[in-house]
């Protein structure tokens, strides 16, 4: 028999490329089940493969937890970083915010727990140097960036979900990140963030 006769065959992939999809398969269960269902036995099953190999790559469920924590981290911070423009970087944020209320629960959980927040948040400085040079900029020694930038992200990242759950239930997700959006740029231009 050759192996074209054998039909296709399983290509062997990378850790790396395991490694993610099991992070992935995990924000996919959080979301649709909550964290309290995603287990080591699982994310196996979801993923079709057996408890070792999911152990091979994470000795623990708390360490699975913690690759999701620090992926949607990674994903949030995208909204802050220097691709696209502001307004298309509210956007990413707050329909991140809405697409994955499990996810940020488990961010909320993380950023209001005891240590540094540069280990839940690593572009954290970067941030705040930013911050700091723009209002520099506008108004030198008027602002303390770090407070506005933990009102920034708290506000960015919980903002959305207390719209929704508690003031405009009703409303489509895509009018609700045109008005973050909006309010967002408004608060920028008026702190001297954002050019008019």
């Amino acid at each position: 028999m050759t192996s074209a006769d054998a039909g296709p065959q399983r290509r062997n992939k990378g850790f790396e490329e395991t490694h993610q999809e099991m992070i992935e398969t995990a924000v996919r269960l959080i979301s649709e089940k909550g964290v309290e269902a995603l287990s080591v036995s699982a994310l196996a099953r979801a993923m079709g493969v057996n408890r070792t190999t999911v152990y091979y790559h994470f000795e623990t469920r708390e360490a699975l937890i913690a690759a999701v924590k620090a992926w949607s981290s990674e994903q949030l911070a995208r909204g802050f970083g220097p691709i696209g423009s502001r307004a298309e970087r509210a956007d990413y944020i707050t329909r991140f915010v809405l697409e994955n209320p499990e996810l940020i629960k488990l961010w909320i959980e993380e950023v209001l727990s005891p240590g540094d927040m540069r280990d839940s948040y690593p572009q954290w400085d970067a941030l705040v140097r930013g911050t700091q040079a723009n209002f520099d900029a506008a108004a030198p020694g008027e602002a303390d960036a770090e407070v506005f930038c933990v009102i920034l992200l708290i506000s960015a990242f919980i903002g959305p979900r207390v719209f929704r759950n508690r003031v405009r239930p009703d409303e489509p997700s895509e009018t609700v990140i045109a008005r973050f959006r909006n309010e967002w740029q408004r608060i920028l231009k008026s702190e001297g963030l954002l050019e008019s």
